[in-house]
């Protein structure tokens, strides 16, 4: 039992604090009591209990009742960005109903940035026990041992899709295929370059999107929900935007882009309104379509059985409005880490339209959903997170005392119902001081050394867990036929330059030289023969360029034999100047057929013989395997 878990419910802060209030802090963090592990073994025993009751009554009912779950995630919104929080620039009607008519839980945390709160969200646990340390090149995929809430779902009978920005592993078996999801249309890293018919991949294949990104992720939920109406399914929809590009459509960047921006954000002279104005307009397409979902579920009369979630993944990514916190994306402070939640399940929410103030976080989603569908959890982990079940049907108002902490690359932060310690370890008492101003640790001593005890032995057992050893990328598992090896992954040497200091969505260029290395550690799961395909652009001059791709002791030639050089595509479609990639139409080759060999060993693209200035731009590799064996 971790020695930073859950206090007794009912036990409030004086409590907790009576005998120690004259303790220094060393003394204290060698204190530690059993009531602490004893409760916490007992309500996972009842809580199991009541799942194994519960879940057989489903597995033999002749009529499923159990509810479909659709999960909504937005990239880069803050608290602010919605009418319902009080934001008078942005008109979010369809995402509060899902207050109006469910709950509101105004205080909901998630993680500073993207991939860990997907991870803690699809795990239950913190972000650094699954290993997700970073936002790029490998550091975001969730260890092959946690399991999802899409895979307890799965094996509970539920269709299971998602739609949109994955980021938290693209090979096999880190791909949403292989981690409890049936069906995958969108994109798996960070961020993409493009919002308008860009290219997408589909279970593993390169595709062309159809129009606007959001739209069309939306059009792919819509039939699934109509192809799933008549059984259990599991929904997940993480839509890419408000992060940037600044891109949508003409006409919602015409309602913003002379609008007057009444509120301002907490340093507002460092406010980009061009920023803000996008931001905004890309939500209120987000809006329309979480509308047009639930205009779904009533047509197709299945609003009541359905659980509708929405949150997002982290505090805004500019300067605007967001209720006078401290802190944006990126912050452990409360405006990086605080997303309103938005929860509508007419046969299982009671009370419409309540405020919950109840501190809760991302991590409280897994088991909340088992509980909610009768779901057995699959996996061995022991979670994080709380049932809030029974704050959704009303039986309880509270969940007792507790503390959530927020970490990112060494820095964090913890919060309980009335306090948070920030990483400089400054107290600050959060119903009478929001915005963060007073630091109050020297006024209330007891409450700081609680808090940082349990913050710093947090952040040891986080860090002990979090493998410092790159993990290779996987080629060529049994179960899927298809391995993208992107640019964003690769190691370069020499002159070889990304697109972008973002890597997520970036190509490979200015490939000058023949000593140059493009490199990936892989592990080849299933020996085999490999069809190779390379996505490339390259210019008139450059043909003939011959390309080496050595895989271990293996080896393929491949010589350039068509020119394509398109123009780069995006930033004439910004609202203002980016500074991720823009990209291009980049096109396929065939390299031919490489035998490749099982294990962990070094693949590399080189260019042997260069006519031009350079040889390509290189975005990504493409392996599908063709034959098994040696």
């Amino acid at each position: 039992m971790r020695k930073w878990e859950y206090l007794p419910a009912g036990a409030g802060l004086d409590h907790l604090l009576t005998g120690y209030t004259s303790m220094a802090g060393p003394t204290w963090l060698k204190t530690e009591s059993l009531v602490n592990m004893n409760f916490r073994l007992l309500n996972s025993a009842i809580w199991l209990l009541a799942i194994c009751c519960w879940f057989p009554s489903f597995l033999v009912a002749q009529d499923d009742q159990r509810p479909n779950v659709i999960v909504f995630l937005s990239d880069d919104q803050g608290w602010g960005d919605f009418s319902c929080t009080g934001n008078e620039s942005v008109a979010t009607p369809n995402i509060d109903s899902l207050a109006s008519q469910g709950l509101l839980f105004e205080n909901f945390f998630v993680c500073p940035v993207c991939s860990p709160t997907r991870a803690e969200f699809l795990t239950g646990r913190y972000h650094p026990q699954s290993n997700v340390k970073g936002v790029s090149q490998g550091q975001e995929r969730i260890d092959l041992d946690e399991t999802t809430i899409a895979d307890c779902l799965s094996q509970a009978g539920y269709a299971t899709a998602a739609f949109g920005k994955w980021h938290n592993g693209m090979q096999y078996p880190y791909h949403p295929c292989g981690r409890g999801f049936d069906d995958f249309y969108g994109f798996c890293s960070g961020h993409w370059g493009n919002y308008f018919n860009p290219t997408l991949e589909h279970n593993g294949r390169i595709v062309k999107g159809e129009g606007y990104i959001n739209d069309d992720f939306t059009n792919r939920a819509l039939k699934f929900i109509e192809d799933h109406k008549s059984q259990p399914f599991f929904l997940y929809l993480p839509y890419n935007t408000p992060h940037w590009p600044p891109q949508m459509p003409d006409a919602y960047w015409q309602r913003f882009a002379e609008k007057e921006i009444v509120q301002r954000g907490q340093k507002g002279d460092k406010e980009d309104l061009a920023k803000t104005r996008s931001a905004l307009a890309m939500v209120e397409n987000i809006d329309w379509n979480v509308g047009r979902v639930l205009a779904k579920l009533d047509e197709l009369k299945i609003a009541d059985n359905t659980i509708v979630i929405y949150f997002n993944d982290n505090g805004p990514n500019s300067k605007r409005w967001n209720a006078g916190m401290k802190g944006k994306k990126g912050s452990t402070d409360e405006g990086g880490v605080r997303s309103p939640l938005f929860v509508r399940w007419p046969n299982g929410v009671k009370g419409a339209g309540r405020r919950v103030n109840q501190i809760c976080g991302a991590i409280d989603l897994y088991p909340t959903l088992l509980a909610a569908t009768g779901s057995a959890n699959v996996g061995d982990k022991i979670l994080d997170g709380k049932n809030l079940l029974p704050i959704w049907d009303g039986s309880e108002t509270n969940l007792g005392f507790r503390m959530l902490f927020s970490y990112w690359r060494g820095k964090a932060s913890v919060r309980t119902q009335q306090f948070r310690l920030d990483n400089n370890g400054w107290l600050f008492d959060m119903l009478t001081d929001p915005h963060q101003m007073k630091d109050i640790s020297s006024d209330q001593p007891a409450v700081a050394a609680l808090l940082l005890g349990s913050l710093i032995r947090f952040k040891q057992e986080m860090e002990a867990e979090m493998d410092s050893t790159k993990r290779p990328f996987s080629v060529g598992h049994p179960d899927f036929a298809y391995t993208q090896l992107p640019a964003r992954d690769a190691q370069i040497s020499g002159g070889l330059k990304r697109s972008s200091k973002h890597p997520n969505c970036s190509f490979i260029t200015n490939w000058t030289s023949t000593e140059e290395l493009i490199s990936w550690p892989v592990e080849v799961i299933q020996p085999g023969k490999y069809e190779v395909e390379l996505y490339y652009t390259c210019p008139g001059e450059s043909l003939g360029t011959q390309i080496n791709l050595t895989c271990g002791e293996r080896q393929l030639d491949f010589t350039i034999s068509q020119a394509h050089d398109p123009p780069l595509v995006g930033p004439d479609k910004d609202r203002f100047k980016r500074t991720e990639s823009a990209v291009k139409d980049f096109t396929a080759a065939s390299m031919g057929m490489i035998q490749i060999d099982q294990g962990v060993q070094m693949l590399t693209l080189k260019a042997e013989e260069i006519p031009g200035k350079s040889a390509v731009d290189f975005r990504l590799l493409m392996f599908r395997r063709v034959a098994d064996g040696q």
